[in-house]
């Protein structure tokens, strides 16, 4: 029977070696410019999807803004999930938005919501996969 023995610290020049082949490996995407990337850096892009998070019933007024000005806006209300008032009165409130700007309301998920504006319609049909 054969037993394999292991170097207990590589030479100097291996380890030298190998740093040199990881670095090579890894490309920094900060130096790397697109095409297309201007399109997001100025005020020419159209619609943006923002994310937004709700704490409470105050906060939305900053987010219901952002669907005036023609983003799509998706709205996580976990820490608000419970308190049923609440929920009504922003339902009520984003239903207005939607109606105002000619979008969309939606629930998207178990405690996120998505505000579209004109021109976006949500499909409420689930793309499934194959199984």
């Amino acid at each position: 029977m054969t037993i394999l023995k292991k170097k207990a610290f590589p030479s100097s020049q291996e380890s030298e070696g190998r740093q040199h082949s990881s670095a090579e490996q890894y490309i920094d995407l900060s130096e790397m410019s697109f095409d297309d990337e201007h399109i997001l850096s100025g005020d020419e892009s159209g619609t943006v999807v923002k994310v937004g998070e709700l704490f409470r019933y105050e906060d939305l007024s900053m987010l219901t803004s952002e669907v005036y000005a023609g983003n799509i806006v998706i709205l996580d209300f976990t820490s608000i999930a419970n308190d049923d008032l609440t929920m009504k009165r922003i339902t009520s409130e984003l239903k207005n938005v939607a109606r105002d700007v000619n979008g969309d309301l939606a629930g998207v998920g178990k405690n996120l919501l998505m505000a579209t504006p004109q021109g976006v319609k949500i499909d409420r049909n689930k793309i499934k996969g194959g199984f």
